[in-house]
């Protein structure tokens, strides 16, 4: 299930007056789910903890958003994605990005898991580490190089939240199995 485009989230996301970027949003989101929060229509007031915004049009783009990220975080294809401006977007643009995904989703893996999360050693050096990139700035220029760490960190990003899910998600699900 693809994510809807960005310009349709930014504009529900004016709509229902959402502070939040869309990057730090769909941060927000992923972080409520990979932490094992539920994926209910009204999450956008869980993840923003703020109870008196309004709920997302059924089947609108921010509900299509919550469902595309809910079944990319439990697809077993590790087919999730992270929603970033495009590829021809300013290094500056989409670093800045990345890092306001990073902040959301410490907020809403906080708000999902509470102060003390169950993770693995991997699962804890992965959250330290989307910290750490969450108190990055975006870098205004670059060359190759950077264009080339910058899809590894996307990368290692994408690997941590799926680790993180199944730290506390996935691995929750598979000890009710066995009771």
């Amino acid at each position: 299930m693809e994510l809807p485009d960005l310009s349709s989230i930014e504009a529900e996301s004016r709509q229902l007056a959402l502070s939040a970027s869309p990057f730090e949003l769909h941060g927000g989101l992923c972080g409520w789910l990979a932490g094992g929060g539920a994926s209910v229509r009204e999450w956008p007031a869980r993840v923003l903890a703020d109870d008196q915004l309004p709920t997302p049009a059924p089947n609108g783009p921010l509900d299509q958003l919550r469902l595309a990220s809910a079944a990319q975080l439990s697809d077993r294809s590790f087919d999730f994605a992270l929603l970033l401006p495009d590829a021809d977007a300013s290094l500056a643009e989409r670093s800045g990005a990345l890092f306001e995904w990073c902040r959301g989703f410490l907020g809403g893996f906080g708000l999902a898991t509470g102060a003390r999360p169950k993770l693995s050693d991997e699962g804890s050096e992965a959250l330290t580490d989307l910290a750490k990139l969450a108190a990055a700035q975006a870098q205004s220029d670059g060359d190759e190089e950077d264009e080339e760490a910058l899809v590894e960190i996307e990368e290692f990003v994408r690997v941590a939240v799926l680790l993180l899910h199944g730290d506390c998600v996935l691995a929750a699900q598979h000890r009710q199995k066995l009771n």
